[in-house]
Parts: C-alpha cells; sequence; structure tokens
C-alpha cells in the first residue's frame, strides 16, 4: 500500500478514462466521499457500483449507478440501473458480467499489517479478490475514526494499492421516535423470541422497537446482515450470550455502536456470501427474522421495494434470511409493517398488490394490530388471518368484500 496524495489519485483516475470503467464503491456509511468525488471530477464516463447510496451521491451525465439495493441518493435518478437479486448472489457479478476495474474503500487505519473495512464489509472482499485478478485498482481512504472490525473485513495492506489519508466523522442514521403504534408492533414481535434464539434485523424503526423489548431474554444469538444499536443496548442488557460471536457484514447506527465494535472480540463481520447464505442462516438455532414491508396483500405477497411503482430500495438480504429462517429448527420468518398509512389514509394490508411482488413465505405478518400467522395457511386461511389479526378496523369491511370477490372467503 502507497499513502500518496489526492492529486496523484486524481492522475491514476483519469488514465482510466477512455474505457468507460466499473467503480465497486463502499456504500451505506462508509462512503469514501473523498474518492468518490475524485472520480465524479476526473473520469468523463463510467460506471459506479454501490449498496444503498446515501444522500449527496454525484448524479450527472456520464455516471451510471448500477446498484442491488437502492439508497436515498439515487432513488430519483433516471438513469439508475437496479438490479434486482438476492444479496448472497450479487459477488458473482463480479466475476462475469460486471467486472470492476476499480475498488474504492473507507478503511481503518493500518494495525499489525492490516487494515478493516470497519462499519461495511458487504460485497467487498469479493469485489476486491476479482480487480486483483483483472489487474485493477484498489484505492483506499483512511479514515482514524472507522472502527476496527475482525473477519473479513481485514484486508492485508499488500491488497491495496493507493491510499489516501482522511480522517472523519462517519455518518449516522437519522434519529426516529419509537410512536405508540412501532412499541405495540415491537412488543408482539418481541414475544415470538425465545431464549437462545438467533436474531436477524432488517433496515428500519420496528426491529430495533423489537429487540428494546428482548431485554429480558438470555443467551441470545445474533446472525444479522446488519447490526445497529438495538443489538447492542441486548448486549449491554445481557441478552447476548457471551460465548456466542454476533456474525454481521455491516453496522447501521450511531457513533456509540461503532465505538463498540471497535476491536470488539466478540463481533466477526463476514462477507455476503457466509453472511446471506440460506444454508448459513439455517444452521442458527431458533433464527429469527424481523423484516419490513410497505403493503402486504390477502395472498400474503409482500411489497418491499416499490413506491407508485418506482423501485425505492429493493431485495436486499430479505429472501436470504426468510429462506434460512424457516429452515432452521425452531425458526421463524417475521414481518412487521404499520396495518395505516397516515400520510396516504390508507390501509397497507391491500386486497392485492399493484406494485412488483416480494413473495418469501413469511411465518406472520405483525402490526399494531396483532400478530397474523400464515406459515402453512390456505390461501383462504391466510386472507382470514392477515384480516382478522394485522389490517387496521378501518380496512377490514373493504378487505372482506374484496376477499369475497377474489374467492378467498369460504371453506378451503
Amino acid at each position: 500500500m502507497q499513502v500518496v496524495s489526492q492529486a496523484l489519485v486524481a492522475e491514476r483516475l483519469e488514465g482510466l478514462a477512455p474505457n468507460e470503467p466499473r467503480i465497486v464503491v463502499s456504500g451505506n456509511f462508509a462512503t469514501p466521499w473523498e474518492l468518490v468525488h475524485l472520480a465524479a471530477s476526473k473520469i468523463p464516463v463510467f460506471r459506479f457500483f454501490v449498496l444503498n447510496p446515501q444522500a449527496g451521491w454525484p448524479r450527472r451525465e456520464g455516471i451510471v449507478t448500477e446498484t442491488p439495493f437502492v439508497g436515498a441518493g439515487v432513488r430519483q435518478d433516471d438513469d439508475l440501473k437496479y438490479l434486482p437479486m438476492r444479496l448472497s448472489l450479487v459477488p458473482r457479478l463480479f466475476a462475469t458480467s460486471r467486472p470492476p476495474d476499480v475498488v474504492m474503500i473507507q478503511t481503518s487505519t493500518p494495525r499489525n499489517g492490516k487494515v478493516s473495512l470497519g462499519i461495511e464489509t458487504n460485497l467487498l472482499p469479493a469485489a476486491i479478490e476479482e480487480v486483483r485478478r483483472r489487474g485493477g485498482l484498489v484505492i483506499a481512504q483512511l479514515n482514524p475514526q472507522m472502527p476496527y472490525t475482525f473477519g473479513d473485513s481485514e484486508i492485508v495492506i499488500d491488497d491495496v494499492d493507493l491510499a489516501i489519508e482522511v480522517e472523519s466523522v462517519l455518518p449516522s442514521p437519522d434519529e426516529r421516535v419509537v410512536d405508540d403504534a412501532a412499541r405495540v408492533i415491537g412488543e408482539s414481535v418481541a414475544s415470538l423470541c425465545t431464549d437462545g434464539a438467533t436474531l436477524q434485523l432488517g433496515i428500519g424503526l420496528l426491529p430495533d422497537a423489537a429487540l428494546d423489548q428482548m431485554h429480558h431474554r438470555r443467551h441470545l444469538g445474533v446472525w444479522s446482515e446488519m447490526v445497529s444499536d438495538g443489538i447492542m443496548r441486548l448486549d449491554h442488557a445481557g441478552a447476548i450470550d457471551v460465548n456466542r460471536v454476533m456474525t454481521s457484514t455491516f453496522l447501521f447506527g450511531t457513533p456509540e455502536l461503532y465505538e463498540w465494535a471497535d476491536e470488539n472480540p466478540r463481533l466477526v463481520m463476514r462477507r455476503t456470501e457466509v453472511a446471506n447464505n440460506p444454508a448459513r442462516i439455517a444452521d442458527q438455532p431458533a433464527m429469527l427474522s424481523i423484516n419490513t414491508a410497505l403493503q402486504v396483500d390477502l395472498y400474503a405477497q409482500s411489497n418491499a421495494s416499490f413506491v407508485r411503482g418506482r423501485i425505492y430500495s429493493g431485495f436486499g438480504g430479505q429472501p436470504d434470511f426468510v429462506s434460512g429462517a424457516l429452515h432452521s429448527r425452531g425458526g421463524q420468518a417475521v414481518l412487521a409493517l404499520r396495518s395505516w398509512h397516515d400520510k396516504t389514509d390508507a390501509s397497507n394490508i391491500v386486497p392485492l398488490l399493484d406494485n412488483p411482488v416480494c413473495s418469501f413465505q413469511h411465518s406472520a405478518i405483525v402490526t399494531e394490530q396483532g400478530v397474523a400467522p400464515i406459515f402453512g395457511f390456505s390461501q383462504k386461511s391466510q386472507a382470514l388471518s392477515l384480516i382478522a389479526h394485522a389490517a387496521h378496523p378501518r380496512a377490514r369491511e373493504q378487505l372482506s368484500q374484496a376477499a369475497q370477490r377474489m374467492y378467498l372467503l369460504g371453506s378451503d
């Protein structure tokens, strides 16, 4: 690894210009912004490949962003290339249809001949391996404030070609207040958790609200694509089994979370192919997968990705963890959402989705109205369960009428 000036990096990037290079970048809250802006200013035409790009992502003619999970920075980008696929399979793209020419990462400072990817491992190890095989560039933005995490996040410094030094505070998601509905949903989801269970949480207020209702549990494990402050609070409460290593692939939270993660021997970061592998997930005892959706219809199909027909997020790790959890001994896959959408004054339990479907066969649908079990139910029984236990009272009559028209009422 050669620590250089930004001017030298800019010169190397300009040399890539004729080839329309593909640049794989750390996403979420680990984005190396100085490197991203250098690429945007020095390469006329190129492609970014990134997970969950945040606000401020560069957009102009000549920049195409490819992603399997859409973030706030590109939701209105007409040139966005959304890749609908299971996250566990995305690393295969680097060796096939989307080979990288450059990988840009934000890392810790070196320790014992290595740097750490810190809060974002995900797809990056696979991208680094492939770009080195192809003779491309690995460029690091070294940040003393990036926590040093262990596992697949550790990169030998010889695998990094160039590095710049930029100290900056890592961003955090906006804080959201847990309201009464979220608290009730959290309590209902938490009631499905048993001592010794293994937890996976998606991004959002509702999964965190569920975690905050589990502090009385004991010997819990963590095998999750994401670890948030809710897991840290569970650990502080003594709910996490000290003899079980917590597994994650990215961190999403406050500075306190990042401090807790720094050189934490009980937290191991794994690459996406491992953390999201349904078979590895299924090996975890009593796997409890907790995710969210925007809408659920009477066929128990969910929309977790689209708003008014436009991509909002993506599959993410949800299909991987739903499949793995349902094959775990004692496992459950739970979808948590509010029964009513206040801004549009409409039910989130609908007769039939008019957006693309994410049907993953969950164990139960949880809203502030209650828990609607659906696993193993017939189509008619799951529709009745959704109406009776998950739908808002204001929507039940309309849903029942729709179910009648859809032949979802009556005996099986």
